[in-house]
């Protein structure tokens, strides 16, 4: 079976619950914080690996207590972590999450030891990438080092996929060697504006591509997911949950979504409805690593989103 190879961040998660998010200039009572594994490439490299494959991961962590604990639950999904560089001169990177009643969240990440991930660092992690694997990225790490994996993996024939999170602020290449954009509303609007195109979140996964070169699955929440094939439009529409933290949840629908498309290259909405059904079951859980689900969860708990894909 191929790989998928994860380049990106690795976060300690500090998470505090509370009634309402604060607006801005306001102080809010929350709970106890707690501090779990995190960051979007460690999420996403979690959810690939629990949902079957096998999983290459490439990044940095500090040589302190909290980067032990990533190491050690990286270990436990079975994660191939030869890759991962403990820097002494950095401490582990930190997310600060605060969680509503609803489940919405705000974060506010500081890179900490992501940015000591260098570019020997990245050529290394991936000089086992083939042809038929899949390379993970997204944008907590510095966008040089993204855009030098994803240029490796495309001559080295695999196919990458970015989810743009946090969204761009200037393109500058980013999107030269990238097959497949993930993408949630707020990001495609942000991509929308540097290409200069606009419209709704559907008109966007249909109009964007051409101008930018990669095809696009972009998440809406409640609405499901869309893409476009052969020029029609593709919805898959989410599992209907109880919410309770959506913190990860859009890590677990890249994750599962890579892992589907190393199984099966190709079926992307096949892709798409695993990954719906996996993100669903993370949002009825707190935090973010910790509630991304192993495969063997899935059928006990929800069904198999109807596809929405014209003929």
């Amino acid at each position: 079976m191929n790989t998928v190879f994860v380049v990106g961040s690795l976060n300690i998660d500090q998470t505090i619950r509370v009634r309402s998010l604060p607006r801005p200039g306001e102080t809010v009572r929350g709970s106890d914080a707690t501090f779990s594994p995190g960051g979007k490439g460690g999420n996403q490299g979690i959810a690939a690996a629990r949902a079957g494959a096998p999983v290459k991961f490439t990044g940095a962590l500090g040589d302190d207590a909290h980067g032990r604990q990533i190491l050690e639950t990286l270990s436990e999904a079975h994660i191939d972590v030869g890759h991962v560089r403990v820097l002494g001169t950095a401490a582990t990177g930190t997310a600060v999450i605060a969680v509503d009643d609803s489940g919405e969240n705000q974060i506010i990440v500081s890179p900490g030891a992501n940015a000591g991930l260098t570019l020997d660092d990245v050529v290394t992690g991936l000089a086992a990438l083939t042809a038929g694997d899949v390379l993970v990225l997204q944008l907590e790490i510095p966008a040089e080092l993204v855009r030098q994996a994803a240029r490796i993996a495309k001559q080295a024939g695999a196919f990458v996929i970015l989810n743009a999170a946090p969204a761009p602020r200037h393109l500058d290449g980013l999107l030269e060697n990238v097959d497949l954009l993930v993408v949630n509303e707020q990001e495609i609007r942000a991509l929308s504006g540097l290409a200069g195109t606009d419209g709704d979140h559907r008109e966007l996964a249909a109009t964007l591509p051409a101008v930018l070169g990669a095809a696009i699955v972009g998440t809406a929440g409640a609405e499901g997911s869309f893409t476009v094939l052969d020029g029609h439009l593709v919805h898959v529409p989410a599992v209907k949950v109880a919410t309770a933290d959506t913190t990860g949840a859009g890590d677990t629908f890249v994750g599962y979504l890579a892992a589907s498309l190393v199984a099966a290259p190709g079926d992307l909405p096949a892709a798409m409805a695993l990954a719906s059904r996996a993100s669903a079951l993370a949002v009825t859980r707190s935090g973010a690593m910790e509630s991304i689900p192993w495969a063997h969860e899935l059928p006990a708990h929800l069904p198999c989103p109807a596809l929405d894909v014209p003929n």
